[in-house]
């Protein structure tokens, strides 16, 4: 009986000791002999930029307003440009996102030539095209339009700029149309306070008091820059502003 139970133990002890050791090597390593996803340790599913959950800007803001009367010039303008600028500053109070293709503030957002075409349809005015390039084609055809040549916003082409006036880019994206107009809003004025020119419009990136905003809001008006450190950036250029037709 002795000799039965000193057996018995000898061949227990090595797998009770095995349970009692700390489990290091628990985990079973992958081998090479295990091939596809199984032999990876797994990683986070990546996120796409262009969803909302991807990794929030850092100098993303919400959309900019103001109050008519922060505007230096509104006080002198005709009822109907007052009227017209305070529909669009209304806008701005919304938080409207940049919406590409849309011209529908019931859509949760608009982009630069749709928000355009909104304000001045719900405004009364008709026939206004939906595409920037047809908004600058209608200024222009009504004799409005003011061309600018200068880089500097300083030039004496701005001389004639006026609260009300529709600002057209050219190179914001590639585009192939018979008139490359890229990119539209409409001119504010002059903020009392800061004594800077100020747009209304929609944008995914323009800036107001040197933040970034996506939506349609207040911006600063700026002359472009070219990117030193993207020179295959499409070159976007100022090309001029406008009279809405009928507005003055």
């Amino acid at each position: 009986m002795r000799i039965l139970l000193l057996l018995a133990l000898a061949f227990a002890c090595p797998a009770d000791a095995a349970t009692s050791r700390p489990k290091k090597n628990s985990t079973p390593r992958p081998t090479a002999s295990l091939p596809g996803p199984a032999a990876v340790q797994p990683k986070a599913t990546p996120v796409p930029e262009t969803s909302p959950a991807a990794t929030p800007k850092p100098d993303r803001a919400p959309n900019a307003s103001l109050e008519a009367g922060a505007l230096a010039e509104f006080s002198r303008q005709p009822e109907r440009v007052q009227q017209l600028l305070t529909t669009a500053l209304a806008l701005t109070t919304r938080g409207l996102t940049y919406t590409y293709g849309s011209a529908d503030p019931g859509q949760g957002g608009m982009d630069c030539s749709g928000t355009i075409h909104h304000l001045l349809v719900s405004s009364g005015f008709q026939e206004v095209p939906r595409d920037s390039s047809g908004q600058y084609a209608w200024v222009r055809k009504a004799g409005g339009f003011r061309a600018v040549v200068s880089k500097s916003a300083e030039s004496f082409e701005f001389s004639e700029l006026l609260p009300g006036d529709l600002l057209f880019w050219t190179g914001t994206y590639s585009v192939e149309r018979e008139i490359p107009i890229t990119h539209v809003m409409l001119y504010l004025g002059t903020e009392q306070k800061t004594r800077k020119r100020v747009m209304f419009g929609a944008s995914d990136g323009r800036s107001y008091a040197g933040l970034q905003r996506w939506g349609v809001s207040v911006f600063d008006f700026k002359m472009p820059r070219l990117d030193p450190a993207n020179p295959e950036q499409t070159k976007v250029d100022f090309v001029g502003y406008g009279r809405i037709p009928g507005l003055r």
